[in-house]
């Protein structure tokens, strides 16, 4: 996984760059609010600086949302100084962490599992903070189902330090990744025009 050192010098440009595709996004919410309870604590791994957490923070009692970068999270604070809201606990953790608050009634993991050195590791592991009957909420870009142009780019990104590490894999390794490490896959799709980046709602059988 990328380290945290490499998140801290993006940090600030991350937070400027706007969302590219705003519909996609906000379709993703939806779909994301209507798996979610009003009595849920949720997990957020790979929150960055914030701004779902903040969008999904009125759906569910209380939500603790970690990333490695202590300088995206430090964007984030500021994001709910003030006005709130309040229900956030911004964490820097890294993503197979145990974490004192677990298990979780959800989790959601939203352009992150791509970013992990380890996909069925970190599966497993979000299994385990996750109670029986719980759904992990993901959205995941699967490079091998993007212009095959795409990889040598990364590679060369990569060289000059200007990308992270990533995983390579397409829709349906991933969603089988899912299966492996325990859960049932209960719905697949896509948002906006991209066709890459996989949304996955995954339950822990009870």
């Amino acid at each position: 996984m990328a380290t945290a050192t490499f998140w801290d010098n993006a940090a600030k440009k991350y937070a400027a760059s706007p969302i590219k595709d705003m519909t996609a996004y906000e379709d993703t919410l939806t779909r994301t609010r209507s798996v979610l309870r009003a009595d849920d604590h949720l997990l957020e791994v790979g929150c960055g600086t914030g701004s779902t957490a903040i969008r999904l923070a009125p759906s569910v009692k209380r939500i603790t949302a970690t990333d490695i970068s202590g300088k995206m999270l430090a964007i984030a604070d500021g994001k709910i100084a003030g006005d709130g809201p309040h229900n956030i606990n911004f964490v820097q953790s890294e993503i197979t962490k145990p974490l004192a608050d677990a298990p979780f009634d959800a989790i959601c993991a939203f352009s992150i599992l791509h970013l992990v050195d380890d996909l069925d590791k970190t599966l497993l592991h979000l299994r385990s903070q996750l109670k029986p009957g719980g759904h992990v909420i993901s959205k995941t870009t699967c490079l091998s189902d993007m212009n095959s142009l795409i990889k040598p780019m990364i590679k060369v990104m990569q060289f000059f330090g200007k990308a992270p590490h990533v995983l390579v894999f397409d829709a349906q390794t991933l969603e089988a990744s899912f299966r492996k490490a325990g859960f049932d896959v209960v719905e697949t799709g896509y948002f906006g025009k991209n066709t890459s980046a996989r949304f996955i709602v995954a339950r822990r059988p009870e």
